[in-house]
């Protein structure tokens, strides 16, 4: 049976709704200045230790501190891509005691990982700094992050959770506010910890960590008290502990599970595009991280317009929608394409003047290699934004499965493989080991395609 008949054959909804365009914009406003908040933190702390004496050394150490950092929010992500989808789904279905249910049992689940991950990173930090072939002094610069940031686990999770649960019912203004507080208070407290002020001393980059814990302490809190306060009256959260629903826990993680293990693939791809870019030149690592950092704002509308994309792909199959996923995922992928697209061009017009914010200058080798990371970074932005279309597909279908398929195959015999051929074999050093990324989102991008195109999304999405 041809893929279309598969879809075609599911019942079509069909009560006039506004243009999928529309919807995606509406909701992603506020969704692009909740995530320029979050990554505004990294930025910050980015910027300011690079004016510290030792700039180039704490850049470093950020550089490989940031890549475990990110293996945290990975294993968050199991609990968090489930609960959205789940959640989006009984919001759609009108099913409130559902999705009271899911909020408790998430947040339940989400002090329990956040605990133990924390746990666990706090004792793996060095040796993964060591497998990452960071030096010793660069080592105890990002031990000296990374410790407290890992002793904090639960916030962050907590943070990443109450979030996502509210885009999941479409409040996506309420998480935006939120942002707003944490990131004043974060950047105030930084300033003040990282350089010192009064008679507070200078901390260094230890101070980005507490200002960090300080700040997503205040996010917690607020969020809790917003909600206690009938702030989004489709989300009742209950401080009281209820027995765990193990069949609810494992449909989370039926649905999340797949996610985590997809961006669990993206962080090994990058453990080895670390490891071999310290290997070839170190401050390439400190290129590496600048460019990141500048990456995760520029990816910020199209990781947007997925969140979005999500929850409108979940609302619509919960109403049994089919024609309304296809019109969503369709508006989505060019939107996000053109956005990105625009982004790119901006980043290579004013690749210097951006570097430079971090303490890198043209003309030195820190610069030089940054600027070029930032162009490739550039070329592969129009792919990306196409690609966020069908990560927002998958995840709010549900069929995360697939997206772990397509993410495996793309890096495990495309992108490491290509990285290990133009950087150490060829001898192209960072170059040929950067051009893999643009190359592996093209690859991605024709597998996604496909995928979509099959429509077994539609039969395998999860059932609120």
């Amino acid at each position: 049976m041809p893929p279309s008949t598969t879809v075609d054959a599911l019942p079509e909804a069909l009560p006039a709704a506004p243009s999928a365009r529309r919807e995606l914009i509406r909701m992603s406003l506020p969704v692009i200045g909740l995530n320029l908040l979050n990554v505004t933190a990294v930025i910050v702390d980015a910027i300011m230790c690079g004016h510290l004496p030792n700039g180039e050394e704490a850049l470093t150490a950020l550089g490989f501190a940031g890549q475990i950092s990110f293996l945290m929010v990975v294993i968050m992500m199991g609990i968090t891509v489930g609960a959205v989808a789940l959640v989006a789904r009984a919001h759609g279905a009108r099913a409130r005691d559902r999705v009271q249910h899911l909020l408790q049992q998430s947040v339940q689940l989400t002090l329990i990982l956040g605990v133990v991950a924390g746990a666990l990173g706090v004792l793996a930090t060095r040796p993964l700094l060591w497998m990452l072939g960071a030096t010793p002094a660069v080592e105890d610069a990002a031990s000296s992050f990374l410790t407290p940031i890992m002793a904090a686990t639960v916030l962050g999770y907590l943070n990443i959770l109450l979030g996502a649960v509210l885009r999941g019912v479409g409040n996506t203004r309420l998480a935006l506010r939120v942002a707003i507080a944490v990131n004043v208070v974060n950047v105030l407290v930084n300033s003040v910890l990282i350089f010192g002020m009064g008679p507070v001393p200078s901390f260094g980059l230890p101070g980005a960590a507490y200002g960090t814990i300080f700040a997503q302490t205040v996010g917690v809190l607020l969020t809790v008290y917003l909600l206690r306060a009938g702030a989004e009256p489709a989300l009742e959260l209950r401080l009281s502990w209820a027995p765990l629903d193990l069949p609810l826990a494992k449909e989370l993680l039926r649905v999340g599970a797949p996610a985590a293990l997809d961006m669990m693939i993206m962080n090994a791809a990058l453990f080895v595009i670390i490891a071999l870019l310290g290997r070839a030149e170190p401050l390439a690592v400190a290129a590496h991280g600048i460019g990141m950092r500048l990456q995760s704002v520029a990816f910020v509308p199209g990781l947007s317009i997925a969140q979005a994309t999500g929850a409108l792909v979940g609302q619509s199959l919960g109403g049994g929608n089919i024609p309304r996923v296809r019109e969503v995922v369709r508006a989505s992928a060019w939107l996000a394409a053109g956005i990105l697209s625009a982004l790119g061009v901006l980043i290579v017009v004013f690749a210097s003047p951006l570097i430079a914010l971090f303490g890198a200058h043209p003309g030195t080798v820190l610069g030089e290699l940054t600027y070029e990371w930032m162009v490739l970074l550039a070329l592969g932005m129009p792919l990306v934004g196409a690609h966020f279309a069908f990560v927002g597909l998958f995840q709010g279908s549900g069929a995360t499965n697939t997206g772990l398929a397509i993410n495996a195959l793309t890096v495990f015999f495309f992108q490491i493989p290509l990285s290990l051929l133009l950087g150490p074999m060829l001898g192209w050093g960072p170059l040929g080991i950067w051009i893999a990324f643009p190359a592996s989102y093209g690859m991605k991008l024709l597998l996604e395609l496909w995928a979509y195109r099959r429509g077994r999304w539609a039969k395998v999405g999860v059932h609120a």
